[in-house]
């Protein structure tokens, strides 16, 4: 598929130059095929031609405020959550999918904003800021570091270990990759049939580990796919010491007489 190669080209760019923007709205094409990608991208610049905010608070405030992009707090694993043209329709979204549209709006502004990938609950920070995050999927709602603390033990648990590095920057590889998951686990409870391409959009994302591939392939092997999956274990026995090799071979030939 043209979309699934252009993504993968997109990410093979070092990451600062990977643009956030068309990778999201390329996911979105996986489920919506005749998706116009420059269209897409034409809305997040007329979202920023239509602010003057100059700092990321006003930022917050025309986004959530005056054109009421929230979080779908009625149905959380709508699929619709995590695809930027649905999520740009609706003015819904989740944590990560509501960032994206922050970072993007923001980013065109001259106010860039980073991602948070705070476990459990996606946030936002300004750049050259070490003190101040933003909570998209609560109205645009400023923390500061204990703010933070107190969302992330009100969705984990407080006896859940916090740790500060949970409110570093992420990746733009991370935030695909988050998103991608998020999509996988909601689609293999409301539409199963639509998973294989998620999957293969996660294993073209880098700083997957050899552990997580493996279980994407061996995903692929569940829902049918088994050459593809034994393909895909190959390619990684390639990578790994003679141990894991043996054992993935011994998968992927498993998987190949499945497909036979």
């Amino acid at each position: 598929m043209e979309a699934t190669a252009r993504f993968a080209e997109l990410l093979r760019r070092p990451d600062a130059e990977t643009p956030l923007d068309e990778t999201t709205a390329l996911i979105a094409a996986h489920a919506h095929p005749a998706l116009d990608i420059r269209a897409v991208l034409g809305r997040l610049d007329d979202l920023a031609a239509g602010t003057g905010a100059a700092d990321p608070a006003a930022l917050a405030s025309y986004l959530f405020d005056d054109l009421g992009f929230a979080g779908n707090t009625v149905d959380y694993g709508d699929p619709r959550n995590s695809y930027l043209d649905d999520v740009l329709d609706r003015r819904l979204g989740i944590p990560i999918s509501l960032s994206v549209v922050m970072m993007e709006v923001g980013r065109r502004r001259g106010v860039p904003v980073l991602g948070v990938g705070m476990p459990g609950h996606f946030l936002v920070r300004p750049a050259g800021t070490a003190d101040t995050w933003f909570d998209p999927f609560h109205g645009g709602q400023r923390l500061d570091a204990s703010g933070c603390r107190a969302r992330f033990h009100e969705l984990q648990g407080t006896g859940a270990e916090f740790k500060p590095e949970y409110l570093a920057p992420t990746s733009i590889a991370a935030i695909l990759g988050r998103m991608l998951a998020n999509l996988q686990n909601t689609l293999l409870h409301r539409d199963p049939a639509a998973v294989p391409w998620v999957v293969r959009l996660r294993l073209r994302v880098p700083g997957t580990s050899t552990r997580e591939r493996v279980a994407l392939a061996a995903l692929l092997g569940t829902l049918g796919h088994f050459n593809e999956a034994a393909d895909e274990l190959d390619r990684l026995g390639d990578e790994a010491t003679d141990t894991d090799a043996d054992r993935i071979g011994q998968q992927a030939a498993a998987l190949r007489a499945r497909g036979n």
